[in-house]
C-alpha cells in the first residue's frame, strides 16, 4: 500500500468518525440548525429598519382653513401616526416617556404671516435621545411642510410645474429592510456554525483526553485538522442552504443570482470561520473559554464590524482598518448582491480571494498550534 493511499484511508476514517460524532451530539444539531432558525426568524420578523408610522403630536394653535389643510397633510402621511392637540403642553409628558417621538407646532400667527407673504415657521420638537428617530421626524416633518406648500402653489398656478422628479430605487424598489437584513443574517449564522461549533467540538476532545489518544496514532496534524474540518464544512453548507430556502420561500426575499455564486461565496467564507474555530480550540483546550473567545472574536465582529447594521464609512478610521480582517465584511455585501442584484463576478472574485487568504492564515496558525504531543 502506498503512502498516499494510506493517508487517504486515515483521512476517510477521521471524517467518518467526526461525522458520526456530529450526528450523535445534540449540541451540534442545536448550533447548526436550531439556533440559525431562531436568528433568522428574529431578523426576518422581529428586526426592522423601516421607520414608518412614527407617532407624533401635532399642535395647531389656531383653527383656520390654512392650518387645517396643513394638519391634514401630516395626517395623510404614511410615515406619521398623528395625535392632534391645541396646546404643546398636552404632549410634553408623552415626549418625555417616549409615547410620542416628536411635537410639531403650527403657531398662532401662521395664517397671518403666510397671507402677508412672510415666511411662517413651523416648530419641530424631537426626542434627541434617539438620534436616528429624531433625524427621521425632523426630515420628514420638513418634507411634509414643503410638499404641502408646493401643492398649494401648484393649485394656485395656472399651469403645472415645469420640472417633476421621478424617483426609482434599484434592486429593492419597496425599500424593505428585510430584503437586506435576512441575507446579512445568513452570514451571522454561518459565523456561529463555523467558528463556535468547531471551537466547542475540538475543545471538548481536549477536555476528554481523546485528542491525546488520536495524537498517539500515525495521523499527522494536517490530516487531523482536515478530518475535523470536512464534516463541519458540509454541515455549514447544509445550514446555509436551509437558511436560503427559508429566506426565499418564507420571507419572500428575491434571489436574482446563481446557485454557483452563492455556494462559492459560502464555501470561501467557511474556510476562515472553521480555521478560526480550530485555532481557538487548540489554543484554549477548554469549552467554556473557547465559546467565549468565539463569540468575542467572531460573532461580535461579524455583527458589529461587517457593515451588517452599521455603515463602515461612518466608523472611526482605526475601526475601519480593523474591519479589513473581518471575513463577514466581504461575505455580507456579496450575499446581498447575490440576492438583490445578481451575479457580479469581479466583486465576488475579490471577496473570495480575501476570505481564502484570511482562512489560509488561520489554518497555518492552527496547524502550528496543534503539535503531535500529549499536551
Amino acid at each position: 500500500m502506498s503512502i498516499s493511499s494510506g493517508r487517504l484511508r486515515r483521512l476517510a476514517a477521521l471524517v467518518r468518525k467526526e461525522s458520526f460524532q456530529a450526528i450523535r451530539d445534540p449540541s451540534s444539531i442545536l448550533i447548526a440548525f436550531v439556533l440559525p432558525l431562531i436568528l433568522l426568524f428574529l431578523f426576518g420578523y422581529g428586526v426592522s429598519l423601516d421607520t414608518t408610522r412614527t407617532r407624533i403630536g401635532l399642535v395647531t394653535e389656531e383653527m383656520t382653513p390654512l392650518t387645517q389643510d396643513l394638519a391634514a397633510s401630516f395626517r395623510a402621511s404614511r410615515y406619521f401616526d398623528v395625535a392632534i392637540g391645541r396646546d404643546r403642553r398636552l404632549f410634553e409628558e408623552d415626549l418625555v416617556i417616549g409615547q410620542v417621538r416628536g411635537i410639531v407646532v403650527i403657531p398662532a400667527d401662521f395664517t397671518t404671516r403666510y397671507t402677508a407673504g412672510n415666511r411662517p415657521q413651523v416648530q419641530v420638537i424631537v426626542d434627541g435621545s434617539d438620534p436616528n428617530t429624531a433625524n427621521f421626524v425632523q426630515n420628514y416633518a420638513q418634507g411634509a411642510v414643503v410638499n404641502w406648500e408646493q401643492q398649494r402653489q401648484a393649485d394656485v398656478a395656472s399651469h403645472s410645474p415645469a420640472i417633476t422628479v421621478e424617483q426609482r430605487f434599484w434592486f429593492n424598489p419597496e425599500l424593505t429592510s428585510r430584503n437586506f437584513l435576512v441575507p446579512g443574517s445568513i452570514a451571522i449564522v454561518m459565523t456561529l456554525v463555523g467558528t463556535l461549533l468547531t471551537s466547542l467540538v475540538v475543545a471538548r476532545e481536549w477536555e476528554r483526553g481523546t485528542m491525546e489518544a488520536m495524537m498517539a496514532t500515525p495521523v499527522t496534524a494536517v490530516e487531523l485538522l482536515a478530518g475535523k474540518i470536512l464534516p463541519y464544512f458540509l454541515l455549514g453548507l447544509t445550514s446555509m442552504t436551509l437558511c436560503v430556502l427559508l429566506a426565499v420561500f418564507l420571507f419572500g426575499v428575491p434571489f436574482r443570482g446563481s446557485v454557483a455564486g452563492l455556494y462559492a461565496l459560502s464555501a470561501a467564507f467557511l474556510i476562515p470561520a472553521l480555521g478560526q474555530g480550530l485555532l481557538i480550540s487548540t489554543a484554549t483546550k477548554n469549552q467554556f473559554l473557547a465559546s467565549q473567545l468565539a463569540l468575542i472574536s467572531a460573532f461580535l465582529p461579524a455583527f458589529l464590524l461587517s457593515g451588517f447594521l452599521f455603515e463602515i464609512n461612518s466608523m472611526p478610521k482605526i475601526i475601519q482598518w480593523i474591519t479589513f480582517i473581518v471575513p463577514a465584511r466581504y461575505l455580507i455585501p456579496s450575499l446581498q448582491t447575490v440576492f438583490l442584484a445578481g451575479d457580479i463576478w469581479p466583486m465576488f472574485g475579490r471577496a473570495v480571494s480575501v476570505m481564502l487568504t484570511i482562512g489560509g492564515v488561520m489554518f497555518v496558525l492552527a496547524a502550528r498550534s496543534t503539535r503531535k504531543r500529549i499536551g
